[in-house]
């Protein structure tokens, strides 16, 4: 008959999810998912809303990333007013999706992935956490604190608080830069810089500690997507769209983001309120795809500024081809911080980041848009249908999570296959199967949108905990 293990919730992610992991009689996993268990139905929501409110109101989806939902969104109304964005406006938005890129990417790293990569996978789980670090390498965990600070002191100082800010608009962003505001910032880099290349230099000597894990962490052939320049270089905020295989071969180049609907496509799995998307050319499963950091540094010719492309050089001979063990999705995190900082610095510097023109005004001339932009996890989509009147009839949101799902299900069985063993199950074995799914730093309450297709149950609870009362729907 067989067994099963069960991993339930997975820990230090964000959002609630379980692993099953399926044994044959002798003990060997024959199968592992990846099953999201809350729902969370924006796409239905929003329906009925004024346009305008929808960079808002999306970015609640997340209180992690509410930034790169606001980015989408309002690309999104940017298209269903038909305007041009002021040039400045751009570059403010620009420099607040790579502030959060730059936090959130420090949370990942620092706070949920490095207890493993400090302490150990095998390591005792009641000090396996962020104070253990602090105890055991306290500069690292100093660093981190620090630069997930200075991306959220950014994100304060353009949009006025930290969490959901509501500066960026339809037709731009709200307000100008002050040059006060601007000083601050610039005077905060040159020690957010020396944080993250210090942290990058301490990893590089560490991941050789883990070469069973780098060879087993969703570590196989796959399609990365992401966001690229005119030029193939790195954009997260504007762009078109590049398809690279498993050899580092362009699969497809400069597609518009408008036209997602022609190269991608969503599947639906009975045990997972988590889609799948797949590049459609290929169909399903075959068109399986990662996106995010470990996706991004092997899709583009090169970062575009100077200390990010030295480590990313590096970063690319680490295999011939694309890079594609999953486990090195913490390095390019670190590169792509080094990035954003650098990047966040050559955009301050120009004096026309002050210019006080950063919103152009419309109405609705366009009955449909789509945004796209990248967001720490991946790259992310909007797409709005509206009325006559402005209201939202329509809206579909693709999350970079989501885009990694079928890569995730795939990458904890192979881990589990590799690691795990019937006849005595350690606490290490099923932190790696954990661990895999860290490794692509999922946020999956704005990824969930699979409603009726797994069983729904909501329990009223008493402060006791007693149940009062119970729904259940198949």
């Amino acid at each position: 008959m067989g067994s099963t293990i069960m991993i339930d919730p997975v820990t230090r992610i964000e959002g609630h999810s379980k692993i099953t992991i399926q044994l044959d009689d002798a003990g060997r996993v024959v199968d592992a998912r990846f099953h999201v268990t809350q729902f969370r139905g924006f796409e239905k929501m929003t329906e009925g809303r004024p346009f305008h409110e929808m960079p808002s109101i999306t970015a609640r989806i997340c209180g992690i990333c509410p930034v790169s939902h606001l980015i989408a969104s309002a690309k999104a109304c940017d298209a269903l007013l038909a305007v041009t964005v002021p040039q400045t406006a751009r570059n403010l938005r620009r420099i607040m999706n790579m502030a959060q890129i730059t936090q959130s990417h420090a949370l990942s790293f620092f706070y949920l992935s490095s207890p493993d990569l400090v302490l150990g996978m095998d390591s005792d789980p009641a000090k396996r956490h962020l104070f253990g670090v602090a105890q055991n390498a306290p500069q690292l965990a100093q660093d981190g604190i620090a630069l997930r600070k200075f991306g959220q002191q950014i994100i304060e100082l353009l949009g006025g608080k930290r969490i959901h800010p509501s500066w960026i608009v339809p037709g731009g962003v709200s307000h100008p830069l002050s040059r006060e505001d601007r000083d601050t910032i610039l005077a905060m880099i040159p020690e957010a810089l020396l944080r993250a290349q210090r942290t990058i230099a301490w990893y590089k000597t560490t991941f050789g500690q883990f070469t069973e894990e780098i060879s087993a962490f969703a570590n196989f052939p796959t399609l990365f997507m992401g966001m690229v320049n005119p030029e193939g270089n790195l954009s997260m905020y504007a762009g078109r769209i590049r398809i690279v295989n498993a050899e580092g071969e362009i699969v497809a180049d400069q597609l518009e983001p408008a036209t997602y609907q022609q190269w991608l496509a969503e599947a639906v799995e009975p045990d997972s309120y988590l889609k799948s998307p797949y590049y459609q050319p290929l169909g399903y499963p075959e068109g399986i795809f990662r996106v995010g950091p470990l996706a991004r540094m092997n899709i583009i010719d090169r970062c575009g500024t100077e200390i990010a492309d030295q480590e990313w050089s590096e970063f690319r001979a680490l295999q011939r081809g694309a890079v594609s063990s999953s486990f090195h999705y913490h390095y390019a995190r670190l590169i792509e911080i080094i990035y954003c900082i650098e990047r966040i610095r050559n955009l301050l510097n120009n004096p026309e980041i002050l210019n006080d023109h950063v919103r152009s005004f419309a109405e609705p001339n366009a009955f449909e848009g789509v945004g796209m932009s990248e967001a720490p996890r991946g790259t992310l989509m909007h797409h709005y249908k509206i009325d006559k009147n402005g209201r939202i009839i329509w809206a579909n949101m693709i999350i970079a999570t989501g885009n990694n799902n079928l890569a995730m299900n795939k990458g904890v069985c192979q881990v589990a296959k590799q690691f795990v063993r019937g006849e005595k199950i350690e606490e290490g074995m099923l932190n790696r199967v954990e661990a895999v799914i860290r490794t692509f730093d999922p946020c999956l309450s704005c990824s969930t949108h699979a409603i009726g297709q797994m069983p729904l149950q909501v329990q009223l609870l008493a402060p006791d905990g007693t149940v009062l009362d119970e729904k259940f729907q198949a």
